[in-house]
């Protein structure tokens, strides 16, 4: 057992546990998933950047963590190249590994990214607590209460502009195909890259802030792709004025996540916090096009207002636990945006299909031009 530490919350709360991660005070906003498996790849999402996780599924650490294998530039097991979490909290830790495929315990992995962690938390108790009053910013300390609290300013990472600390720094090419994507990188899931990969695509992965348009340059590529990330969309003001560029040249558009709320800010509409987010592999979404259902992965805390969409504008998805808003597109135009994530990883493949309904978009706006 390891040393003693403190979850401590904006409202005073404070939670004792015992750490197996790296030993270190960090601050962030708190928040929680309730996926039961997947935490390799839910660690390294760049949507968690600047976020202290916890887990309801009571038991984590059983199955390790696997080896990098790298393939096509990219790794094959994680979804970026580093964990993204800032803190984790976890109800049980399994110190007993077990899978064919485990390299390193979950322990280990967090110890050499100095990503501190603690167990022994009533987790189920935290997230019905953070349901009712939304989540909050919050802290692990390994300082003795009192003294804890008062060095930390609680402050608001969505104030703060995360996409550009998680996005690349330089374009990045993946494969050598004809047809060509520009991925904006706010974030960008490697699985997303994957499945473009698979589609037979060369992927241009650019900086969030990157104007392929400047100087009049040639647009040189097929379709944007959006990718996930962190934050406040509104904050990421220069990536909504670019893609402000792309709809108005008509160029075929995919939005994943954060890229549905860009979209949506790009063409007037607004945005908003949710109480406590959606984060998890079982949120069930309604396509208003046949009303079929699907399961999905989501990692977002922030969504879009669907009446404040404009004209031509129409809802694509709903989710059907709260009835928010979980896509949209335009009714003739080749541009198409989801709030979940289809590419998953963690979590079910249900919406894989959008990948093909976006390159089907993609061809019959070739054959119109």
């Amino acid at each position: 057992m390891g040393k003693k530490g403190y979850l401590l919350l904006e409202n005073g709360e404070i939670y004792e546990g015992w750490s197996f991660g790296f030993e270190k005070n960090v601050e962030g906003e708190v928040v929680f998933n309730t996926g039961m498996v997947g935490y390799p790849e839910g660690y390294t999402d760049p949507s968690y950047f600047g976020q202290i996780l916890i887990q309801t599924f009571p038991l984590i650490g059983n199955y390790g963590v696997p080896h990098i294998n790298i393939r096509n530039g990219i790794s094959c097991n994680f979804e970026s190249e580093n964990i993204q979490i800032r803190g984790l909290v976890v109800s049980q830790y399994i110190h007993h590994e077990k899978h064919w495929q485990s390299q390193i315990s979950l322990k280990s992995w967090l110890n050499t990214n100095k990503i501190p962690a603690i167990s022994g938390i009533d987790t189920r108790s935290l997230t019905q607590m953070l349901r009712e009053k939304g989540v909050m910013k919050g802290a692990i300390s390994f300082n003795k209460p009192p003294d804890t609290i008062g060095g930390f300013s609680f402050t608001d990472i969505n104030k703060e502009n995360l996409v550009a600390e998680v996005s690349c720094k330089k374009i990045i090419t993946y494969g050598n195909s004809r047809k060509k994507i520009l991925l904006f990188d706010c974030g960008v899931k490697n699985n997303i890259i994957r499945h473009l990969l698979k589609r037979n695509f060369k992927v241009i992965r650019v900086p969030w802030d990157h104007d392929p348009f400047i100087k009049n340059a040639k647009f040189d590529y097929d379709a944007v792709v959006i990718s996930p990330g962190p934050g406040d969309p509104k904050i990421i003001k220069k990536t909504i004025e670019i893609t402000k560029k792309v709809i108005r040249e008509k160029i075929p558009l995919l939005g994943i996540c954060l890229g549905n709320q860009i979209l949506a800010l790009a063409i007037g509409a607004d945005t908003y916090k949710l109480k406590y987010g959606h984060r998890g592999q079982n949120q069930p979404v309604r396509d208003h096009q046949n009303n079929r259902c699907f399961i999905t992965t989501q990692n977002h805390g922030f969504a879009v207002n669907t009446k404040t969409l404009p004209q031509n504008w129409l809802p694509w998805f709903t989710n059907l636990n709260d009835n928010t808003n979980e896509g949209i597109r335009h009714n003739n135009l080749p541009f198409v945006t989801v709030q979940f994530h289809p590419e998953a990883k963690p979590g079910p493949q249900d919406t894989e299909w959008i990948f093909d309904y976006f390159v089907e978009k993609l061809n019959q706006h070739a054959k119109k031009i």
